[in-house]
């Protein structure tokens, strides 16, 4: 454990210094990980697990486009893939990595090779935490244990083969076996993470909800929208306005912060830039602090979760999120940004 300064608040974290990968692969020496679900998680955790030498197995419903995936991944069909409920008899760590509304979906089906001493292990609270809602009450005899990457799984992926880490958290919500604690935080250096810090997960979830709907993406899909329309109300091309909202963000400033800090990046930015950004910030932060509360709030009480459980369990679920996300790739927003990035050197 590595004790760290964030601001003036002191925080424990792991780091893989003082718990190395080596000591990982020695911790979960004799575990078989079987990973359930290879869509958004899975095959980043599975490849990073696989990379740095330890069991993996896949469970995956037949003749669909993620068992074809993990196939193609290497993972091979009756070896080191299986359907949901096989992989999970032969799993001593289950780590549960379906979408939520999935996980609801298959419980019943997974819940009795959640035999005494293995592990059950999220990457996600909102099971557990909304286990009123969803169902998913764990057997008191199994640890149940979490890892939550800060960043998709893609993210988690492509940062490995780099050579580099996505941070991660963890949180141990029952610990029948005695080692919990040294099993997640295996894991969450097995599955390369940068540093790993410790939550609950009522915690994760609440923050992860909010933080989706938010800075992550909501808010800063609103705050684009917003600022787009009004260049192109007011006259400006759609180049222009494309550029002066997104591209310059995501290919020049939000890559100096992530290097180095907002501060820096201002300091990066002509004495004009730094002038405006210093006198608007406050303004924007009061303007748009009351719709972080209510989605808090909205949060704490369930009110999302089960908006999410509702909307996913329909039958026609998929079929109106992809009239959802069409929506937002033909807005002309988006469309100019798919013309500005073929144009960007090398494409």
């Amino acid at each position: 454990m590595a004790q760290l300064n964030f601001g003036g608040v002191e925080e424990t974290v792991v780091t893989r210094e003082e718990f190395s990968y080596d000591k990982a692969r020695e911790v979960l020496k004799d575990e078989v990980i079987a990973i359930i679900g290879y869509g958004v998680q899975g095959p980043g955790q599975a490849l990073n697990l696989r990379d740095n030498g330890f069991k993996v197995i896949i469970g995956q419903r037949q003749n669909s486009k993620s068992w074809d995936k993990a196939v193609a991944d290497g993972f091979v069909p009756g070896e080191t893939l299986f359907p949901i409920e096989e992989a999970a008899e032969k799993g001593t760590v289950i780590q549960y990595l379906l979408s939520d509304a999935a996980q609801i979906e298959v419980w019943p089906r997974l819940k009795p090779y959640l035999t005494a001493g293995k592990a059950l292990y999220f990457s996600h609270g909102f099971g557990i935490t909304y286990k009123e809602r969803t169902g998913i009450v764990p057997p008191d005899d199994v640890d149940v244990i979490l890892v939550a990457p800060k960043g998709s799984g893609t993210s988690l992926r492509r940062l490995f083969v780099a050579g580099k880490g996505l941070n991660s958290s963890f949180a141990i919500f029952q610990d029948a076996t005695g080692r919990a604690r040294e099993r997640v935080i295996a894991l969450g250096i097995g599955i390369g993470s940068g540093y790993l810090f410790e939550t609950n997960f009522k915690s994760e979830v609440f923050s992860d909800l909010t933080g989706e709907r938010g800075t992550l993406m909501g808010a800063i899909q609103g705050l684009f929208a917003a600022q787009y329309d009004l260049l192109r109300s007011r006259g400006h091309s759609p180049s222009e306005a494309f550029n002066e909202t997104v591209e310059e963000a995501t290919e020049s400033l939000y890559p100096l912060i992530a290097e180095n800090g907002m501060d820096w990046m201002y300091a990066n930015c002509s004495t004009t830039a730094q002038r405006g950004a210093l006198d608007w910030w406050k303004k924007f932060r009061d303007a748009v602090k009351p719709v972080f509360e209510e989605l808090y709030d909205s949060v704490a009480a369930g009110e999302e979760a089960q908006r999410s459980i509702d909307s996913n369990s329909q039958e026609d679920y998929r079929v109106k999120l992809e009239a959802e996300l069409k929506e937002l790739s033909d807005s002309e927003m988006w469309q100019a940004g798919k013309t500005v990035r073929s144009l960007r050197p090398g494409n």
